[in-house]
């Protein structure tokens, strides 16, 4: 699956010009679109879409190839991740003002975890195709964007280094 488009329970409802104000109530709180203005936020979202699916369904899975990433503006996600032993673990949750999918949308690798909606959720879509369009068509957007998911990305890879460190030393207390 890599796009969304193929999540049949998934409803299209168009592109997310008409959901710039939801957008902006949600970046207030969310540090990725902090330092976009109202015109760089509608000018985003010519460039995504944006769909409504229910809950169970598995709006990204696991293993797949995957362009794009989601920006959640309603509903609750799971994000789900197999153990060695290939079974589901849950390895956190995410609501509205979340990103998910953006390691992929950059380098096209594999799905890391899957991710269930919990609710009835609506997320906003950015394919590769679209970042790809936004830098051609509109390079100051483009490079604001790419530089806050570096940011997003290198912040995330923080606190994982930060929590490898923490398990590194609680298992060598318990050597010792």
């Amino acid at each position: 699956m890599s796009s969304i488009d193929n999540v049949t329970a998934a409803e299209y409802l168009g592109d997310a010009l008409p959901f710039v104000d939801r957008i902006r109530e949600i970046i207030e709180v969310i540090q990725l679109f902090e330092d976009f203005e109202v015109d760089e936020l509608e000018g985003l979202a010519r460039y995504m879409r944006v769909y409504r699916a229910p809950a169970g369904t598995e709006i990204i899975h696991e293993g797949d190839e995957g362009d794009f990433m989601l920006l959640l503006l309603d509903g609750s996600v799971e994000i789900v991740k197999k153990d060695v032993r290939g079974l589901p673990q849950i390895v956190g949750s995410a609501g509205p003002g979340k990103t998910l999918g953006e390691m992929s949308l950059i380098d096209g690798e594999p799905r890391f975890a899957s991710c269930v909606a919990l609710s009835t959720v609506e997320v906003a879509v950015l394919d590769r195709e679209g970042l790809s369009r936004i830098i051609a068509e509109e390079p100051s957007i483009g490079v604001k964007l790419l530089m806050e998911l570096l940011m997003l990305l290198n912040q995330r890879l923080r606190n994982i280094t930060g929590q490898l460190m923490d398990c590194q030393e609680a298992r060598r207390s318990r050597i010792r």
